[in-house]
């Protein structure tokens, strides 16, 4: 199914499900059927379905979980083609995650009632809906029987309706990062209930610590391998450049033209002799990634799109000088590691979505319709031309790519 087809979905079962379900569950607490938790949490859900870059996040809150109830005690519902970053983070046991395969109907109804039957049977006392203001994970939050749920509710705001579902109810704030946002979550948890509306407690910074990435020699020789079958002996002694232009991308109005990738790889390959340009990106862009590759016409520029796993692609990131990519999961992935990235963004803030760490270098015009993608239109924009992405120039970004590379070579003397 594809985003907009699970929106709708979403949108049309989900308000007459959530609709009901609050109906019967005000029902079971006027005639005392609801029975509220007793002691601290035990287990712990995070429902988290798409978009692996959001799930590295997640890491801070995963961590502050963990040591709340053991890393052992920890589950994560997901989607089965996002599943991979979650296992490459390590915190969360491998057979403590539930997949749900998403692009069929009938795939997707099974798996959830069966992950529904093994939530039940293992008791898990807790969910964390990190999904904003989407209904499904509410209703799957409800029917688990977890007597704990935290996620967001509208209450006077002209937000999604969904219900109210969770006991912890809390307040959608636009201004935090996502990476606070979940871990206020984890937060409200130990808070009380009744606090309306959560949370009434400080912020704290953005954790911009991450598990680092370490792949081992093995890995670095078989993807070093790859680079020679594509690049030949030119890659001897040179460093490389990552363009990932995002051309198979859910929010194509994310996406710099495609025109200008190729016009940064020349500048870069005119200017030093000593760097290769290496296109990166998923197996449904591998036919535009070559097509860039080509228009950049240097033998010094090959296209790895849709050759590599993820666990390689961040491999290959570890090899790698400076990677330049839109804002999408690549620039999450890549705060596993210690490439310098350099992330476009438009249509969303990097206020709330940039990922962290030292070595992230935002570019972001901040026009008075940006951000115009949220948690509160399912991330579907009205916009038909993102003047954000195309007010960003070449010159610009190359800009960027010549100071992440000085002070690399700064580092290494």
């Amino acid at each position: 199914m594809q985003p907009k087809t699970i929106g709708n979905i979403d949108s049309w079962a989900g308000r007459p499900i959530c609709l009901a379900l609050t109906a019967f569950r005000r029902f079971a607490r006027v005639a005392g059927l609801e029975r509220k938790p007793e002691g601290p949490p035990r287990k712990i859900l995070f429902l988290k379905l798409i978009e692996q870059g959001a799930t590295v996040q997640a890491y801070g809150a995963l961590r502050r979980a963990a040591e709340l109830v053991g890393r052992e005690n920890l589950y994560f519902c997901v989607f089965d083609e996002n599943r991979e970053i979650l296992d490459l983070l390590g915190i969360v046991p491998p057979e403590n995650v539930l997949e749900i395969r998403r692009h069929k109907f009938g795939g997707f109804v099974f798996d959830s009632l069966r992950a529904l039957w093994r939530v039940r049977r293992l008791r898990i006392d807790a969910t964390l809906d990190l999904e904003s203001f989407a209904r499904a994970p509410a209703i799957f939050a409800y029917l688990c029987g977890a007597r704990r749920r935290v996620g967001l509710h509208r209450f006077t705001s002209e937000a999604l309706y969904r219900g109210d579902l969770m006991t912890h109810r809390v307040f959608y704030n636009p201004y935090l990062h996502c990476a606070q946002f979940f871990e206020s979550l984890v937060m409200a948890l130990e808070r009380d209930a009744e606090e309306t509306p959560l949370l009434k407690a400080p912020v704290e910074p953005a954790d911009a610590e991450r598990p680092r990435f370490e792949p081992t020699k093995a890995e670095r020789e078989a993807v070093r391998e790859l680079l020679v079958r594509e690049l030949g002996q030119t890659m001897a002694g040179r460093r490389i450049v990552l363009l990932n232009p995002n051309a198979g991308d859910m929010l194509p109005i994310r996406r710099w033209p495609q025109e200008r990738f190729v016009s940064l790889g020349k500048a870069i390959l005119a200017r030093h002799e000593d760097v290769a340009i290496v296109v990166t990106g998923a197996p449904n862009e591998r036919d535009t990634a070559e097509r860039v590759c080509q228009a950049i016409g240097s033998e010094r520029s090959a296209s790895l799109a849709g050759k590599t796993t993820l666990r390689e692609l961040l491999v290959l990131y570890t090899l790698a000088d400076v990677l330049v990519t839109n804002d999408s999961g690549p620039g999450h992935f890549a705060s596993l590691t210690d490439i310098d990235t350099v992330v476009l963004f438009g249509p969303e803030t990097p206020r709330v979505f940039s990922p962290l760490g030292s070595r992230t270098h935002v570019i972001w015009k901040g026009l008075a319709c940006s951000p115009c993608v949220s948690a509160l239109n399912y991330r579907f924009s009205p916009c038909n031309d993102n003047v954000c992405m195309q007010m960003i120039g070449v010159d610009e970004v190359y800009a960027a790519v010549e100071r992440c590379l000085a002070a690399r070579n700064a580092q290494a003397k």
